[in-house]
């Protein structure tokens, strides 16, 4: 009996994938009800999986407008699963058990450590309580810098509403919006030159996109940056230049036709929300194909990890460039900012872009094939969608439903972490002894 209950308890990861999995489904039944849609019909349950998928993992990929389709009880559940999604449901659930006041083992403390990337289990609880102030923190005072903007079209009271949902969305990096009234599938295109808008969607989509350890790194040791862990450094120089220079080539090459002031802050937003928030003020099926690779790149990249951002992470594609730079330089060891990178997280961040570009192109491929579209946009929406970013060619709600099923495989995937689903699915077997080495050539 001892081995049967051994051999059936959860690990970590799986708990941390059941339990995505689970809120999804409770989302999807909740928009299911007559009255989570407009027409007071309820939505079938294809439509209400999708949307859920996408707000729980925090993507922003739509088959239905969120203001026109759904009703108010509706567009509540949506926020809710976007906030779950983006804090992560691990994390939600531990503050429930720290609010009411009851002991938290330490196999939830290191379910919480997974969940939230975090190097260490001692101090998770202060850390809980740290990721929740500052998203809140950060998430009112982005409604409230909203609410003057949004009031002067719905009122004070819904216009506190539209950027409380709006602020959740970015600091969440999601993507959904409320815009449906000016069209469908608007997003932010109608303040497209309203500089505060464009500014505070930028700030909470960074802040957001950071992670919470990056954070808590600022706070504790404020503006001492020789002193911030590795992994906030990388995080904060590689986010500086994942700004700057896409928002470079944004400026110079796809928005040429508009005055500078709106070249500037369009060049900005679309540096910014393509890594993972999802958010557009431009038409983007008037980009060029270069601006589209460019695109495609920037949301594969995503986030920091810890955040609640998607995509391969930040940190993966620099521990890559830092393992060329060193072969380049004939170096036995992988060096980042004076530091020696361990080969475990080079085979990791070696892995986890193999299976972010695999499943990339063979899924955009494959649907292009099923759908008769053009494949860059098809690789456009499979790019946004394993980042979990939300921008769309326009083709998602007209794809057929095994085409929609990959796409909601690929936001489960991104949200919930490949290195998650891969630990989660494979029982390791530890391997006593070595092979015998033999060399290969590779170029």
């Amino acid at each position: 009996m001892k081995k049967l209950t051994r051999d059936w308890r959860l690990s970590t990861f799986q708990i941390i994938i059941y339990s995505f999995a689970a809120g999804i489904l409770l989302g999807a039944l909740l928009l299911c009800l007559p009255f989570a849609t407009r027409d007071g019909c309820g939505a079938s349950f294809f439509d209400a999986l999708f949307t859920s998928v996408s707000a729980t993992c925090v993507t922003g990929l739509v088959v239905r407008d969120t203001w026109q389709y759904w009703s108010l009880f509706g567009r509540c559940i949506i926020l809710a699963l976007i906030q779950i999604g983006g804090l992560g449901i691990i994390t939600v659930t531990l503050l429930i058990f720290i609010v009411s006041g009851k002991r938290v083992s330490l196999v939830q403390r290191l379910i919480m450590k997974d969940a939230i990337s975090a190097d260490k289990v001692g101090g998770i609880l202060r850390l809980t309580s740290f990721i929740f102030r500052f998203t809140f923190i950060t998430e009112l005072l982005g409604a409230v810098l909203l609410w003057p903007t949004f009031s002067h079209r719905y009122g004070k009271t819904g216009g506190f509403g539209y950027a409380l949902f709006h602020s959740v969305s970015a600091f969440c990096n999601a993507g959904f919006d409320l815009e449906g009234d000016f069209g469908a599938f608007s997003s932010l295109c109608p303040y497209q030159d309203n500089m505060a808008v464009n500014v505070i969607i930028i700030c909470l989509i960074v802040f957001g996109g950071l992670g919470f350890l990056t954070w808590k790194d600022i706070q504790e040791k404020k503006w001492h940056f020789r002193n911030y862990s590795l992994q906030s450094k990388a995080i904060l120089l590689a986010t500086v230049i994942l700004i700057i220079l896409p928002a470079l080539f944004f400026y110079f090459s796809e928005y040429t036709d508009l005055p500078i002031r709106a070249r500037i802050i369009s060049s900005l937003f679309q540096s910014v929300t393509t890594r993972t928030a999802g958010f557009n003020t431009r038409d983007l099926t008037m980009l060029s194909e270069n601006g589209k690779i460019v695109m495609m790149i920037l949301m594969l990249i995503g986030g920091a990890p810890g955040s609640t951002a998607g995509g391969m992470k930040v940190t993966t594609i620099l521990v890559l460039l830092a393992t060329s730079v060193s072969t380049f330089k004939d170096r036995e060891e992988t060096t980042m900012l004076r530091r020696t990178v361990s080969n475990d997280v080079v085979k990791k961040a070696a892995s986890l872009f193999m299976m972010y570009a695999f499943l990339f192109l063979a899924s955009g491929m494959f649907i292009s094939y099923m759908e008769k579209k053009e494949v860059l946009d098809c690789l456009f929406e499979t790019a946004s969608a394993i980042g979990t970013v939300g921008l769309s060619m326009g083709i998602t709600p007209t794809l057929s439903a095994p085409s929609k099923i990959i796409l909601m495989f690929l936001m489960y995937f991104g949200r919930v972490g490949g290195l998650t689903v891969i630990f989660a699915a494979v029982t390791f077997n530890p391997v006593h002894g070595k092979y015998p080495v033999e060399e290969i050539s590779v170029g």
